[in-house]
């Protein structure tokens, strides 16, 4: 899936990182040249340097070939003129938009485009918004830093440990759902098929577990 990403501050480029971790092509607009620095000289995706609701700087940062579109600049006006833009001229699918006001945020959501507010776990909403995860958190501790959330695995994973699991998604396996009843698992406990399995990681690291548990293992036996 390739994804277009407008606005290169910490939520810009911990999505951008977090997409790519999950398989995903990125291309990331900013206006400012200097703000690339965060995502690091390894960064594997393209950078566009530009106003992200101008119509050549997007098709430059390949709009017109894009599944999703996020709109993450530090300002509200910049961020929904560019997610419609992304909508109504590009006809891209999947747009999100952050929006700082929780009153423009309401109107937007009404004309169709999702928003994001600010809080801790801005990333792990915007991934799965992105790329169509409609799982939702189970639970989130009152400050907003922990939370559980139930995974859905790619079937290679049966027959694989539990420890391999945590390896792969940097998550902790919380408890495990078998044959309706709980289980609070080891590392070397065995994922078996029908189980239902619960992780709780760090707000801002769910989004990328999830993405990466669908995925088969790369663990080597």
């Amino acid at each position: 899936m390739h994804v277009v990403i407008m606005g290169c501050g910490r939520v810009g480029s911990s999505l951008a990182h977090a997409l790519v971790r999950v398989g995903h092509h990125v291309t990331v607009v900013d206006r400012d040249s200097g703000s690339f620095r965060r995502l690091g000289s390894d960064f594997p995706g393209d950078q566009v340097v530009g106003v992200g609701f101008d119509r050549d700087v997007l098709i430059r940062a390949g709009i017109e070939r894009a599944d999703a579109f996020a709109a993450v600049s530090s300002g509200d006006n910049s961020n929904i003129i560019s997610a419609r833009v992304a909508r109504e001229m590009f006809g891209v699918q999947r747009v999100v938009a952050r929006i700082y006001d929780a009153k423009r945020a309401a109107v937007y959501e009404r004309l169709g485009i999702p928003t994001i507010a600010t809080v801790p776990w801005t990333t792990d909403r915007l991934l799965r918004m992105l790329v169509g995860d409609s799982s939702t958190t189970t639970w989130r501790d009152p400050t907003g830093t922990i939370a559980v959330t139930q995974l859905t695995l790619h079937e290679q994973w049966y027959g694989h440990s539990v420890g391999e699991l945590e390896q792969t998604t940097g998550a902790r396996v919380a408890f495990i759902i078998r044959f309706g009843q709980g289980l609070l698992p080891e590392s070397k406990t065995i994922i078996q098929a029908d189980d239902t399995v619960y992780i709780a990681a760090a707000s801002g690291a769910v989004g990328e577990a999830v993405a990466l548990a669908t995925k088969p293992p790369t663990i080597e036996e």
